[in-house]
């Protein structure tokens, strides 16, 4: 008799089970919708915001090192306008205290990264406004770096019934081409970080939940976000001329994101031409 194949996604049947449950709706057992019931038990929720609190903490010891003074100028932007004010609030203390100053951005990107809190586009366009488009680069990419790693982690973590609770769909779509590109994961997962067709944050949720090794991860983000970091921070050099972080990625740049996705994509699409010759 022949055994069954086993599930390229590691544990067999595991995710499909996830998501059958993830899909339940009202029966006589007394199960609630999908969107009803949280998806976390007592024991993830509860390691969630152990994570969270420790994060939160070291991001106050930091807080507490600026001048008393300082203090009442740090507000996380919401709009343009907002950075154009952070920029000139904070423009002369990043020159005063870099060291101080780069470690406090440096821990609110990788605390706002990891926990998925929405505007670290605002946090690259500073780097750029405030250290210029190298400094800004490096700052940028070490910082979406890091705090991507420790998302995956966390999402290897409590993950699972986060990803397919909200995104069941897609997650599914992604597994199946994960499984279709294995001997080439590395260029179809730099394809995904340099274009826009996953968003960064499912992309960090879902990776180690379809098994992507982490060093695979971590090369592709590491090198992957460079083209649109630059174009962020190279925005963040002119701030006066934009209106909105939806001009940063007009026609012609993600014409150009793509063009570098599909070079990053063409091993794989070569190598599957001479297979089926």
């Amino acid at each position: 008799m022949m055994a069954a194949p086993r599930n390229l996604m590691g544990d067999p049947g595991r995710l499909l089970r996830d998501e059958e449950n993830a899909e339940e709706d009202d029966s006589p057992s007394g199960k609630k919708p999908k969107f009803e019931r949280f998806p976390l038990n007592r024991w993830e929720f509860a390691a969630a915001i152990g994570v969270f609190f420790v994060f939160a903490t070291g991001l106050f010891c930091i807080y507490l090192t600026m001048p008393a003074a300082e203090y009442g100028k740090i507000k996380l932007p919401r709009t343009v306008s907002d950075l154009r004010m952070l920029k000139e609030n904070l423009g002369t203390y990043a020159k005063d205290h870099p060291a101080q100053f780069i470690l406090g951005y440096c821990s609110t990107y990788i605390f706002m990264q990891t926990f998925m809190i929405p505007g670290t586009i605002f946090m690259s366009l500073l780097a750029g406004a405030l250290f210029g488009v190298i400094q800004g680069i490096i700052l940028v990419v070490f910082n979406a770096t890091a705090g991507a790693s420790s998302c995956f982690f966390l999402s290897k973590l409590i993950g699972r019934p986060i990803v397919t609770w909200m995104w069941p769909e897609k997650l599914r779509f992604f597994q199946a081409e994960i499984a279709k590109r294995r001997d080439k994961l590395l260029n179809y997962m730099l394809f995904l970080r340099i274009t826009p067709t996953l968003p960064n944050l499912f992309i960090n949720l879902a990776s180690p939940i379809v098994d992507i090794p982490f060093h695979v991860f971590f090369l592709a983000t590491l090198i992957g976000l460079v083209p649109a970091s630059y174009i962020t921070v190279r925005a963040g050099l002119a701030l006066g001329d934009l209106r909105s972080v939806k001009d940063l990625y007009d026609f012609k740049t993600l014409s150009v994101l793509f063009l570098i996705g599909f070079v990053s994509i063409c091993p794989t699409l070569l190598k599957r031409k001479r297979i089926y010759e």
